[in-house]
């Protein structure tokens, strides 16, 4: 599916999304049509899912990083859509996963403080029934955070 060279363009875009068409033709041996067009497929193909700019969360007040598990005894078709519904909702949480193992769902949750995060939680907790075990753990550190995928 993906070639060298779409993979090439695809790290640099990874490493700064705002490179100019004739940069990345000419880090990858290509001229600006090709190029542009190998973009566009990568775009129209969801591989590209959105160019955004990465802020610094620290910088914005936004100190606190939770990682949310949650148990629910539901896991019938109307309470899961109403539940990812709510969440999606909710702009504290950065990643949202339903997964294999003890707990049903990860959230990575940022907010200001330990006060944010008690009201995030009181409107998680109260936003529907079904959670029968919330487990938040709190980053001391960040050591590493990247949003590059290893090609």
């Amino acid at each position: 599916m993906l070639d060298k060279t779409d993979r090439k363009l695809l790290s640099l875009l990874q490493q700064d999304c705002t490179l100019s068409l004739q940069t990345l033709a000419e880090a990858v041996n290509l001229t600006s049509t090709p190029c542009w067009k190998r973009l566009k497929r990568l775009e129209e193909d969801g591989v590209v899912r959105a160019k955004v700019a990465l802020l610094d969360n620290e910088k914005l007040g936004l100190g606190l990083t939770a990682f949310v598990q949650i148990k629910t005894q539901q896991h019938n078709s109307d309470w899961y859509h109403a539940f990812v519904a709510q969440v999606k909702g909710m702009p504290e949480v950065l990643a949202f996963y339903r997964m294999a193992g003890e707990y049903d769902y990860l959230m990575q949750v940022v907010v200001a403080d330990m006060k944010s995060y008690d009201n995030f939680y009181k409107r998680l907790v109260n936003g529907g029934p079904g959670l029968i075990d919330v487990t938040s753990s709190f980053a001391m550190e960040q050591i590493k955070n990247t949003t590059v995928l290893p090609l």
